[in-house]
């Protein structure tokens, strides 16, 4: 297969970069779940060359695509993509020093939410970091009509699927002792939500 290209990346990447590399450890692997094309994964990886990135995704496709931009991009620190569903346990990887996780939670029942923040929680070692990227209602709302757009259409698509409260995802993270340290607002009407492991 010939590599995926995912529109938004090209958009969001930056933004979401200037905020890995104040959050990130200044070492160690960063598992990326649902790391979709792999156009996050190695545009990160090049940036942020004292950390070991390893992709994941559910489907073989998806891999597929990884695996060829990795190998576009040449870059030494970027492994070759596992096969992770987080409602798999265990996960097939022992440890991290951090998860990202961008835009997956909309597009995925409650219950993958809820199998994340479990996976981190087991996966992370003290002051860890998991971070999210995506839309996100605030306070039960949502940040834009745009956004309620969207959430009407996904809904439509599949009644599990939604812009999830981010009141509830805390709250899911604080089950699986992940505290949530803060919430950026980011272009798009999209969030950066980043939790440690206490």
């Amino acid at each position: 297969m010939s590599k995926a290209h995912a529109p938004a990346t090209l958009r969001n990447r930056d933004p979401i970069l200037d905020v890995l590399k104040r959050v990130l450890p200044q070492a160690g692997l960063v598992l990326e779940v649902a790391s979709g094309s792999g156009e996050h994964a190695c545009y990160f990886a090049q940036a942020l060359e004292n950390l070991t990135w390893q992709p994941s995704a559910i489907d073989a496709d998806s891999r597929a695509s990884i695996r060829a931009w990795a190998k576009e991009s040449g870059c030494e620190n970027i492994l070759s993509p596992l096969h992770l569903d987080v409602l798999d346990e265990p996960w097939p990887i022992d440890h991290a020093a951090a998860i990202i996780c961008n835009n997956m939670i909309h597009i995925s029942p409650w219950v993958v939410t809820m199998a994340l923040m479990a996976g981190a929680g087991r996966t992370l070692k003290a002051g860890g970091v998991l971070y999210l990227y995506g839309p996100y209602k605030i306070a039960g709302a949502h940040t834009a009509p745009s956004n309620q757009a969207f959430d009407e259409n996904l809904r439509g698509r599949d009644p599990a699927w939604g812009i999830r409260d981010l009141d509830d995802v805390i709250a899911a993270a604080a089950a699986n002792s992940l505290t949530h340290m803060e919430t950026l607002a980011m272009p798009a009407n999209n969030q950066s939500v980043v939790f440690k492991r206490t």
